[in-house]
């Protein structure tokens, strides 16, 4: 089961909701956080790194010597990777989505294969759970493929525990497409549940069921249960705002580990986010 724990918005405590989840259900889980412009999940989870490895994307680069200037490479491409000054051919690398068009059309074979470092694929184990996560280039704008990259390390064998990106751009839908189960988090708050409209309207397009954490209850106002309420999403977790558990994760802490009292609350968030799933 893939299970990607996604909000519309950052600092809702969504990485602190994966991480416990991974926690609890412990050899059972495969952690990725897919979050690879800041990922922060080892932060919590602390895994011994074993495999490290650079991601690339493939890029164009022209044979001046075989170019016809027919510009069949320019007209193709929707980024304008590729353009053409009087006769010379220029590339952008970061623009660049290798979508591989500029390849097929080329008649003369000009358009040869050339790749860009995208970020590092890092995989290791924290304890009993398999974790992988990625990190962009620093300078480099296309996070989808590394995470595409995070997402292929899926292993059907475990539960997947996906940290998506804040948000709802293309990151996102990235990391969350596949899955088999949404569990969006947020707090109630207006900017909360502004976000988590979004982050709902967005997860619903891809056709995935979807379940509600609550951060934080006891500040804000109930705008967020009215809503849950009229959009029939599911509350699986109330999570109090409470000091004590402020602490444990701003120094990098897990909850259900220092506060065993949570970890049967996040076993039982699993078994809900089964049967909300199966309906």
């Amino acid at each position: 089961m893939i299970i990607s724990v996604a909000s519309g918005k950052g600092g809702t405590g969504k990485t602190t909701v994966a991480v416990s989840l991974a926690f609890s259900l412990g050899s059972q889980a495969q952690f990725l956080d897919c979050d690879v412009e800041e990922p922060n999940g080892h932060l919590f989870l602390k895994p011994d790194i074993s495999v490290s490895e650079k991601v690339w994307a493939t890029v164009p680069e022209m044979d001046e010597d075989k170019c016809v200037f027919c510009k069949k490479c320019v007209d193709i491409c929707r980024f304008n990777a590729i353009a053409m000054a009087g006769e010379t051919t220029l590339v952008f690398p970061e623009l660049c989505h290798s979508c591989g068009g500029c390849f097929e059309v080329c008649p003369e074979n000009a358009v040869r294969e050339s790749r860009r470092e995208l970020g590092i694929l890092e995989r290791g184990r924290s304890g009993e759970i398999d974790f992988v996560h990625g990190r962009l280039r620093v300078g480099e704008a296309m996070a989808p493929p590394l995470i595409k990259k995070v997402r292929s390390c899926v292993d059907d064998r475990k539960i997947a525990i996906i940290d998506a990106p804040p948000g709802t751009s293309c990151p996102v839908i990235a990391a969350v497409k596949g899955s088999d189960f949404a569990l969006m988090v947020s707090e109630p708050t207006p900017f909360g549940l502004h976000d988590l409209k979004l982050g709902v309207e967005a997860i619903r397009v891809l056709g995935i069921p979807i379940g509600l954490v609550i951060n934080r209850t006891g500040i804000g106002n109930d705008d967020i249960w009215a809503y849950a309420k009229d959009q029939d999403i599911p509350i699986l977790l109330e999570i109090p705002f409470q000091r004590k558990i402020a602490e444990v994760y701003s120094r990098g802490g897990i909850v259900p580990e220092e506060m065993p009292e949570w970890n049967e609350s996040f076993i039982e968030l699993y078994k809900k986010i089964q049967e909300t799933a199966q309906k």
